[in-house]
């Protein structure tokens, strides 16, 4: 096989991957379902399979993942519209433990053993069973737990303490490059960015590795 077919393989496999991507969704890591993590391999190695196989041009390469995508497409726009088939095809949750009692049955049915669930809760800070309230096995993988009151973290409403306002950073610089959208959300513009800069005696938004600002603290400054 010819370099020069190789490239134009592995070219029309990443834009037909990244469109198939975009299309699908973002899906971070964290949640992504065993189907998910199963329709990946076979798409990588129909992928694989189609960029080394003499045999097939770029449409035959391109067909069979254009035709797995469709159908992973429309497995999910079922899947979204199905209570049923959402679960089939993603799972549900389990409770593992519930009012501070270990569920044995459910334990085995998600192959489950107590040194994995020990472990899992230990993930989430949780270092002894009498603390849980319930635990509740998501469809990644991840368990969610809910303390007993005695044990669960307080809140400045338990505490009465008076509420703060709670402000998102806006980044208004990354590695030098002004973000002029997250600029004029704030409601500034260059001038009174370099002006705040120079109050910090950086003469060069360029020496910036990163910029944020929040109403309450102003503007943070990490230079290169």
């Amino acid at each position: 096989m010819s370099i020069l077919t190789v490239t134009l393989k592995i070219l029309l496999g990443l834009v037909l991957l990244f469109a198939l991507t975009k299309i699908l969704g973002k899906t971070q890591i964290s949640q992504i379902t065993p189907f998910d993590f199963i329709s990946s391999i076979v798409m990588g190695e129909i992928f694989v399979h189609a960029v080394f196989d003499e045999k097939h041009s770029l449409l035959e390469m391109a067909y069979p993942i254009v035709l797995w995508g469709v159908l992973i497409y429309l497995i999910e726009l079922l899947a979204e519209k199905n209570l049923k088939l959402r679960c089939f095809f993603e799972g549900k949750p389990s409770v593992l433990i519930r009012n501070g009692q270990i569920d044995r049955q459910e334990m085995k049915r998600n192959k489950i053993n107590l040194n994995q669930l020990l472990n899992l809760l230990r993930q989430n800070n949780v270092f002894s069973i009498t603390e849980v309230k319930y635990a509740i096995l998501e469809m990644n993988g991840f368990l969610s737990v809910l303390k007993n009151a005695p044990d669960a973290t307080p809140t400045r409403k338990d505490l009465n303490l008076p509420d703060t306002p709670v402000n998102l950073p806006v980044t208004l610089v990354i590695d030098g490059e002004v973000l002029t959208d997250n600029l004029k959300l704030c409601g500034f513009d260059q001038t009174h960015l370099e002006e705040q800069l120079r109050q910090q005696n950086i003469t060069n938004v360029k020496k910036v590795f990163y910029a944020e600002w929040k109403p309450d603290t102003g503007l943070y400054v990490s230079q290169k």
